[in-house]
């Protein structure tokens, strides 16, 4: 049986777009939470050791061959963002973010280029812009996403990734282009709506609508380059963001887990890019929202 489960496991993880998606988005669900399969091999090594199965133990080398080609290069080190030719932080800094000021300052302090947040409710606002300001001279908002540079702003647009069955004001995609010195950059800052985990499976319906609407906006986009940030509320793994994943290029290092930032699961707080490569990810220290900050580096090609 142990070996049985073993075989199971490498066959979910080198064949889980297989996985059908409906009912309930379970393909989903499944990628989502991809990477702690590698608890599963852990304990079907212990139970393996405690069993004294050597059938077992060979066959637990199918699931770690297909974890370490899928997640391996996560955990190899990779150049810090100072290396690299834009350092940018994403963070869902959250509508019940009781410290905005302190949440504005920790982000300032890691001395990105770009800041990109989400979440923003009115009140707020205006301690955002207020602590950032002296550091950050540009800024752009639209509805409740808003994006910091240290470099000129222009071309600022409302990004529509409203999903058709969203009747109330909704607004949570904006594109601005970035003078950097090297470059003009299109960058875009979005919050996909959220999903939910249910009895039935994986409730991402708006969410993939919303993250189709945004790829083809990325694919009608002249712009050589663009990077990509938000929170998507889905991982890279999830076949749901795959209208962005196909276009873009996501981190080939650095696991990030950025939700729930008491005991982090999943990232589903992405920087991606186009003709550029985005380094190593990692988060920043809690703030006072239910997301961790992640930040990195970019590499413009």
């Amino acid at each position: 049986m142990l070996a049985a489960l073993a075989v199971l496991t490498a066959v979910l993880l080198a064949f889980h777009r297989l996985v059908p998606n409906a009912p309930g988005h379970l393909g989903s669900l499944l990628e989502s939470f991809l990477p702690w399969s590698g608890l599963v091999i852990v304990v079907l090594l212990g139970l393996a050791l405690l069993r004294r199965s050597a059938l077992a133990l060979v066959a637990l080398l199918l699931p770690v061959a297909a974890w370490t080609y899928l997640f391996g290069g996560l955990l190899l080190p990779g150049a810090e963002p100072e290396a690299h030719d834009l350092v940018v932080v994403q963070h869902n800094v959250s509508d019940e973010n009781t410290d905005p000021a302190g949440t504005a300052r920790a982000l300032a302090d890691a001395e990105p280029d770009l800041i990109a947040l989400e979440e923003l409710v009115p009140a707020a606002l205006p301690v955002y812009e207020t602590t950032l300001a002296p550091r950050y001279r540009y800024h752009a908002v639209m509805g409740t996403v808003g994006l910091w540079s240290k470099h000129p702003l222009t071309d600022v647009q409302k990004v529509d990734i409203k999903p058709a069955g969203i009747t109330e004001p909704w607004s949570r995609g904006l594109r601005a282009v970035v003078d950097t010195p090297h470059r003009e950059i299109a960058v875009y800052v979005v919050h996909l709506p959220s999903v939910r985990v249910q009895v039935s499976g994986l409730a991402s319906s708006w969410r993939d609508e919303s993250g189709g609407l945004l790829g083809k906006a990325l694919a009608a986009d002249t712009s050589h380059t663009v990077i990509l940030l938000g929170d998507l509320n889905g991982t890279v793994d999830d076949r749901g963001l795959a209208p962005l994943t196909s276009q873009l290029n996501v981190s080939a290092r650095g696991f990030a887990f950025s939700y729930p930032a008491a005991f982090p699961l999943a990232r589903i707080d992405q920087i991606m890019a186009r003709s550029a490569t985005v380094g190593r990810m990692r988060t920043l220290a809690p703030t006072a929202s239910d997301h961790l900050p992640v930040i990195a580096g970019i590499t413009l090609g």
